[in-house]
């Protein structure tokens, strides 16, 4: 069995990636309290205790769902992919639009949109672990 290709992307070095986490972590303090922890080989951000993005290869990607999705769509985003010996499998993550990453300001309609979508996700979960228990 074959290993999948690489990504033509490559991924930043660690000084890199430390820079793009601290300067997430600055377009969405103005929100909340955020908290960013290493998680495979990239970064997992917290806002408020919800999970609401990822830095992978350098790039912030936002949580999103049916209702927001087409919001990053429309604006020249791109999903998070990646490939595994199965295949490419795309996660309800988009890439932030290029202005959201120059200011908090910017930033903020992009990151409350990932949160109510990590809320909705979380309510969901919930609601799911409600049922199984009954």
């Amino acid at each position: 069995m074959s290993r999948p290709e690489k990504s033509a992307i490559s991924s930043p070095s660690a000084a890199e990636a430390a820079g793009i986490a601290a300067h997430c972590r600055d377009l969405l303090a103005p929100l909340g309290t955020v908290r960013i922890r290493r998680m495979f080989g990239g970064h997992g951000i917290y806002l408020d205790d919800l999970f609401i993005a990822i830095i992978a290869a350098g790039t912030l990607y936002l949580k999103t769902d049916a209702t927001s999705v087409e919001r990053f769509r429309d604006a020249g985003c791109r999903p998070f992919e990646y490939e595994t010996r199965d295949g490419r499998h795309t996660m309800s993550y988009w890439s932030a639009p290029e202005e959201a990453m120059e200011t908090p300001e910017a930033m903020a309609p992009w990151a409350l949109l990932a949160s109510d979508s990590a809320r909705r996700a979380a309510a969901a979960s919930a609601g799911r672990q409600r049922r199984r228990r009954s």
